[in-house]
């Protein structure tokens, strides 16, 4: 057989062996260069986009070769740049791209953001609390795509781009963020992967995202029920303004003379938990699964007389502000959202400092506020100055959550445009869409008390049962909010668990989740609410199979 007959061959088993997976090429992999490139310039129009647009255009479109290796392995694939143009002049683009892969799978999947946004998630990522044993979305040949949900973050922002938050000044910006740039940014994406596949559209179409990526799935569920077939909702800041008052009444606490512990003092604070709560669930592993039944006082920790005598001990003014960011707060007026108050945090929360600037910070909040003080605590400052009073000049400490005085008003409308916290989920569910929830319990800048209220707002307003036929509700013991160097890193496949629930109809049944950290070997059963893992007394401690799914 001659070389070019036995690259014909080739070619039509490769392709043989596509057709039989339901999988597409555009019209042969060898035209792929030039569709991709056709792509440039292409304009998207406005009437192709369900909210109001001034319409957009391809920016860049760049045929990427294959990458990587085992789960590494990302096939080729056309890189498209857009950018969608609002009707405010003044108002920024959206920014968004889309990754279309040689050899699709006929699916496509679009990545939350966090924080204020500011930049397009990778599209060569991973879901939140993703597997590191399994390929990457687009390495399954799905078509990917995300935005910056309507505004860019300088290059170079500190302390990360995730927390600039000028834009929010702009009424047409603010509404991007809040929700607006999910449907602008679907509808164009959709029309590119049409555009690119002969006019072939996504045979299923799912959302990822953790935090605000996490508020951001649970809105597409909400408001365009018919856009996504189901939907990843990891530790959610659904109700995001909510969130934010939470975060002053936190900033104002710590703010308070000699009550910020000290970077020492929160490790002592974390391992003193852990101490205290690990064993509740039958095994001293690091991990504390059984948090509800954690009860915990800081004063084991005070001072001779109170007073800060150093790292070994938490002063009186700390005890206070720690007990107090981790108690529920009422909020004394209503809220357009018809949110009540925060749950707080447990303890847990917060003292890890493998991640201080998710948690309390290094520095004390003050005025101006430290780039080293709290994720949190600088969220609400800008949010504050640039959302609430738009007055750059703002002394963000001045503005007391439970008592806002003249800017009571403007705090309520917010949360009627950020929170995501409808609990009627009937058009999403019968429609056939799927939810799947997760939050880990050492989350320390989302509370995930607030995920267990959001889920059982579900149930109050839809019923058990109804529940029960859309939605899987998991929370992570150990796990934190960035999965990084948490007690335990979450692992688990969540998007082939959605996609068999979503095609075949089979919700997930027993699932595993697995620890990412380096080295790591430990496996856990992922536990649906309100069950937790409890060793079993026998077997490996680092088995799932060792491990009972309890309440109590």
């Amino acid at each position: 057989m001659d070389l070019t007959r036995a690259r014909t061959v080739v070619a039509g088993v490769a392709l043989a062996v596509v057709a039989s997976l339901g999988w597409t090429t555009p019209a042969g992999a060898a035209d792929a260069a030039a569709r991709c490139a056709a792509l440039a310039g292409v304009d998207i129009p406005a009437r192709v986009i369900g909210l109001p647009t001034t319409g957009g255009a391809v920016t860049e479109a760049t045929l990427v070769a294959p990458s990587g290796s085992g789960t590494t392995a990302i096939g080729e694939y056309c890189r498209v740049t857009a950018a969608l143009h609002p009707v405010d002049p003044a108002a920024p683009d959206i920014r968004m791209q889309v990754a279309l892969p040689t050899t699709w799978n006929q699916k496509a999947l679009m990545f939350g953001g966090g924080g204020y946004n500011g930049t397009i998630p990778a599209l060569d990522g991973n879901v939140p609390f993703g597997p590191g044993d399994a390929p990457r979305p687009l390495g399954r040949g799905y078509a990917t795509f995300a935005s910056d949900s309507g505004h860019q973050a300088p290059a170079g922002f500190l302390p990360t781009p995730s927390l600039y938050g000028e834009f929010l000044a702009n009424d047409e910006a603010l509404r991007n963020f809040a929700g607006d740039a999910l449907k602008k940014t679907r509808d164009a994406a959709v029309f590119v992967i049409g555009r690119y596949y002969d006019r072939n559209t996504p045979q299923q179409t799912y959302f990822a995202g953790g935090s605000t990526g996490g508020r951001e799935a649970l809105a597409v569920a909400q408001r365009w029920e018919r856009d996504f077939d189901g939907v990843i909702s990891v530790y959610p800041a659904f109700n995001a303004a909510t969130l934010d008052l939470y975060f002053g009444h936190m900033t104002r606490q710590l703010a308070a003379p000699g009550a910020f512990p000290r970077p020492a003092q929160q490790v002592l604070l974390y391992n003193a938990v852990v101490t205290a709560c690990d064993g509740l669930d039958g095994l001293t592993d690091g991990v504390i699964s059984n948090e509800p039944a954690c009860r915990f006082d800081p004063v084991v920790l005070r001072c001779p007389e109170g007073q800060d005598t150093g790292d070994t001990c938490l002063s009186d003014p700390q005890i206070t502000a720690i007990r107090a960011v981790s108690s529920p707060i009422t909020f004394p007026y209503p809220l357009a959202s018809g949110e009540t108050g925060y749950p707080g945090f447990p303890f847990l929360s917060g003292a890890d400092m493998s991640t201080p600037l998710l948690g309390l910070g290094t520095t004390a909040p003050a005025t101006p506020m430290p780039k080293t003080a709290g994720y949190g605590m600088q969220f609400w400052d800008a949010w504050v100055t640039y959302a609430v009073t738009r007055d750059p000049a703002f002394d963000s400490l001045s503005l007391d959550p439970l008592a806002p005085g003249p800017w009571q008003d403007r705090i309520s409308e917010l949360t009627a445009l950020q929170d995501v916290n409808s609990t009627d989920l009937r058009p999403f569910a019968r429609r056939g869409g799927k939810l799947l929830l997760l939050h880990g319990t050492a989350d320390e800048l989302v509370s995930h008390r607030a995920t267990v209220e959001y889920y059982e707002g579900l149930v109050q307003t839809m019923g058990q049962r109804r529940v029960d036929a859309f939605t899987r509700f998991y929370l992570v013991p150990g796990a934190n909010h960035a999965n990084v160097a948490a007690a335990f890193a979450a692992g688990w496949d969540s998007l082939t668990a959605l996609d068999h629930w979503v095609t075949t109809g089979a919700a997930p049944a027993d699932p595993v989740v697995r620890d990412t950290n380096p080295g790591a070997t430990r496996t856990r059963p992922l536990c649906e609410y309100p069950t937790h893992p409890r060793y079993s007394g026998s077997g490996s401690p680092d088995e799932a199979g060792s491990f009972d799914c309890v309440t109590g």
